[in-house]
Formats: C-alpha cells, sequence, structure tokens
C-alpha cells in the first residue's frame, strides 16, 4: 500500500461535496446517509479504507450506482465505500472471458465484448452495476438460454475484513467462492470479478406496446406462449403508467399501456432465421388482438439488447416489492390485473412479470451458494413518490399485491430484484443459509460487514429489520 492510498481514501463527512459524491445513489427514495464515506478506485485505496475503518471501530458499507439502495438496509454510523473503476474491462477473446472491475456499468461490458461477436448476462439497463447484479443472481433478457448470471463468474477479486486482497475461485478458496455466488454480500469488498462470456451473432429484441384496454386477451395469449417458449427467448409483461415526461413517447403516457419485450438469442448466423420465427410466434398472436400502440422489435447486435427495456437512465426516486410466482392460471391472470390493473387504484407506474423457466431452472453443480430459481415468472412492481402518491401509499400497495398473488407466491425471492430490505424476502434454504454463514464468520469475525448481509440470506422468509 502506498502513501498515496492513505491519502487518497481520507473519510469525507456529511456536507462535504466528496461525502454527497461517493453517498449519491440511482434510487433516490432511499439516499445512504453512512457517517462517512469515501470513493475507491484501486484495490489499494480499498484496503486502506477498510484498515482505516477498523481502527475507527466503523462497520463498512459497499455500494457503486445504488441502483439497490432501497434494497439494502440503511447505511447509518458506518463507512460507505463507493467502488469506481481505476482501468476498463480486459477482454479475452480466446478464452471467453472479462475481467470487469468493481463499480464498472453493463454498458461498459456490452461495449467490451461485442467487437469480439461476445456477450454476457447482463442485465436490462446499460447504467447498472455489474458486481451487486451478478452476486446477486442477475436474470438477463438471455438468462433463459444461459441461467442466472451468477454462474458465468469464474473468479472474485475482494478485499476482507483484515484489509487483505482475496482472489476466489474453483480452485483457491473454494468454499468463501461458493458463498460469494448468491449468498446474500457481507464477506468483502469485491474489487473485480471475472466472468464468463458466450458467442452471439444476432439478437432479435425490442418492445411492443398497446392500450391497456386489451390487457387481459394480451396476458393470456402471452401467458400461453411462455408455457412452451424456446430457450432462446426470455420476455417480460409489464403494465405500465407512464407520466408525460421528456423521453417517454406521447403515445405512452396518455394512458395505461401493456409492454411485451424481451430477447431472442441467435448465437450463430444460421440461427437467425429461427430467432425471427421465434419472435413472430411471440408478436403475430397478440397483434391480432389489437394493433400496437408503438413497437421497436428489430434485429441487432448485443447493445441493442440495452434499449430494449427503456429503463431511465437519470436517478428517480421508487419504492417496490418482488415476488417469485409459480404458474399463473385463468385465476392467477385475474389476480394480476385486479391488483395492478385499469380500475384497480394502483400507484405503481410499472407491474411486471418476468419470464423465467428453461436455464434459469438447472442448477448447476459446480455453482455458487445460489445457482437456480424454481418459479415460473418474478413480478417486480414499482413506483415514484410524487405528489399524492406516498412511500406509505406505495408500501399499502405492494401488500395489495402480495396479498392478491399469495395462492402462486412460492415464498422466495431474488436478491438481485428486491425493490425494498423491510419486504419479505428469502433466497436460501435453512441449510445453504448456515453453510453461507459459517464461511461468513470464518473471513469477517467480527462483522464488519454484517449490514451488507442480504436479509432473504438469513433463512426463514420474514421481514427484515427496517
Amino acid at each position: 500500500m502506498s502513501l498515496s492510498d492513505v491519502r487518497e481514501t481520507a473519510f469525507a463527512r456529511p456536507g462535504s461535496p466528496a461525502y454527497e459524491r461517493a453517498a449519491a445513489a440511482f434510487n433516490l427514495a432511499a439516499p445512504p446517509r453512512p457517517a462517512a464515506a469515501v470513493t475507491a478506485r484501486t484495490a489499494g485505496q480499498v484496503r486502506a479504507a477498510v484498515r482505516a475503518a477498523v481502527r475507527a471501530g466503523l462497520p463498512v458499507r459497499v455500494h457503486s450506482t445504488g441502483h439497490a439502495a432501497g434494497a439494502v438496509r440503511p447505511a447509518d454510523g458506518a463507512l460507505l465505500i463507493r467502488t469506481e473503476p481505476d482501468g476498463g474491462v480486459e477482454v479475452d477473446p480466446v478464452r471467453r472471458t472479462a475481467r470487469v472491475p468493481a463499480g464498472t456499468t453493463w454498458g461498459e461490458v456490452v461495449g467490451a465484448a461485442a467487437p469480439h461477436g461476445l456477450a454476457a448476462a447482463h442485465g436490462s439497463a446499460a447504467g447498472v452495476g455489474v458486481v451487486g447484479y451478478l452476486l446477486g443472481g442477475g436474470v438477463s433478457f438471455y438468462g433463459r438460454s444461459t441461467g442466472l448470471a451468477v454462474n458465468t463468474v469464474r473468479a472474485i477479486e475482494l478485499v476482507t475484513a483484515d484489509g487483505e486482497s482475496v482472489r476466489a475461485d474453483a480452485g483457491r478458496e473454494p468454499e468463501l467462492f461458493w458463498a460469494l455466488r448468491g449468498g446474500g454480500g457481507g464477506f468483502g469488498v469485491v474489487t473485480a470479478v471475472e466472468i464468463a462470456l458466450f458467442p452471439v451473432a444476432r439478437v432479435v429484441t425490442g418492445a411492443s406496446y398497446w392500450s391497456a384496454a386489451h390487457a387481459r386477451p394480451l396476458l393470456d395469449r402471452w401467458l400461453a406462449w411462455t408455457r412452451h417458449a424456446p430457450r432462446e427467448a426470455t420476455t417480460s409483461l409489464r403494465l405500465m403508467n407512464l407520466p408525460p415526461v421528456p423521453g417517454v413517447p406521447p403515445q405512452l403516457a396518455a394512458g395505461p399501456v401493456l409492454c411485451v419485450d424481451g430477447a431472442v438469442l441467435a448465437r450463430r448466423e444460421e440461427d437467425t432465421a429461427t430467432a425471427h420465427a421465434t419472435a413472430a410466434a411471440l408478436l403475430g398472436p397478440l397483434r391480432e388482438i389489437a394493433e400496437p400502440l408503438l413497437e421497436t422489435w428489430a434485429a441487432t447486435g448485443p447493445t441493442g439488447v440495452l434499449e430494449a427495456h427503456m429503463d431511465p437512465a437519470e436517478p428517480v426516486p421508487f419504492v417496490g416489492d418482488h415476488l417469485l410466482l409459480r404458474e399463473l392460471d385463468d385465476a392467477g391472470a385475474e389476480a394480476f390485473l385486479g391488483a395492478v390493473g385499469a380500475g384497480s387504484g394502483s400507484p405503481l407506474a410499472v407491474a411486471t412479470l418476468r419470464q423465467l423457466g428453461g436455464a434459469f431452472a438447472a442448477s448447476r453443480p459446480e455453482g455458487g451458494a445460489l445457482s437456480a430459481v424454481d418459479a415460473a415468472y418474478a413480478y417486480m412492481g414499482s413506483g415514484p413518490p410524487f405528489g399524492p402518491v406516498t412511500v406509505r401509499s406505495l408500501h399499502g400497495h405492494c401488500d395489495t399485491v402480495r396479498a392478491a398473488l399469495a395462492p402462486w407466491n412460492t415464498g422466495h425471492t431474488l436478491p438481485s430484484l428486491v425493490e425494498g430490505h423491510g419486504r419479505p424476502q428469502r433466497h436460501l434454504d435453512e441449510e445453504r443459509a448456515a453453510a453461507v454463514a459459517r464461511v461468513r464468520a470464518r473471513v469477517d469475525p467480527h462483522g464488519v460487514f454484517a449490514g451488507d448481509v442480504a436479509p432473504g440470506a438469513l433463512g426463514p422468509a420474514r421481514r427484515a429489520p427496517r
């Protein structure tokens, strides 16, 4: 460690520009307010910050882009380390891997891999940080073909509570490597990951939007299609109440809309025709119900997948919830629309059903603590607390949706999809939770990183402490 590492990791205190920058979060409804904060750009700076925090008796919390700020416990009284990489993505096209510094966004990874004809199991938004998404599971638009994104992790570099750098992979620190991959955090500060990439020739991707007046027949046909869809296709259905603000097409802000979006993967050029046919088999029956208000589907490269979901690029406040659901029958479809559709009084801006199954359900013997998900759909619902819509009313409607979908709720969640740390959540069974806890106790015996442990990693489904 150099003297410059120590100087450059001096803690910033509330009210200073350095503090506000380090503590900035994408979710404006859940800004962290730690006792001190620091932006670390190198592993040496992370080591210096962790050692200084331990000497000062401060617990340590970690974030990068802050997209999951609402899903983690408050950082009050802690040192918050923001990882912001000094150095770019390193792609090895022969091994089909990429080394990604912590704090890197998926847009940077996709941009680095695409010139080599490779792609990663990335999220739907370019600005989301890589590490938190991966280690929390990661549900990609390639996922029904590739599985949970966490399964693509080949090595993890981190700084542990003793201020030392460790590399964990299948051959070195295998127990720690297992626990890091979906174990729920609290092991240290990840400084870089190595991930596997896969070949891609073309992707048929985009979105179609209809008036929500046609929601029930559209939902029924989409559900029927998902039950027999090929693994190369991963889609979602969203009910959306979008405000008339810059960036939202006017036809989508005129009233509630239903959106079907996703991606169909063609790994080789000769698979492109099949990908087009798969997209047509999905969209043709939906277009027979009503003409879309807007469509963006096209054959493109991996970078186009980041544009399909049209996630906001700038920070926004939002409050929401997440469930993993069993197969939805007619009663389940009715319950979903009754809770979030027209006439429900829902304050949610977006209510999503993400198609699972396929490789998402395939457990990996070589995988980590979380390597598969046993559910048909992931539900996510969120809204901004603006005007008459308050945080309390959003939480109240999340409870309404949860009650309506209770017969189809598996009782489990995925960490990378969780919207609120106080919502019921669970992603590990008792045996795995206990095994992960033993590893965590070994590498962090004094609980320096205990605040970063996801509530869903602690065993039975329950409300985490606020």
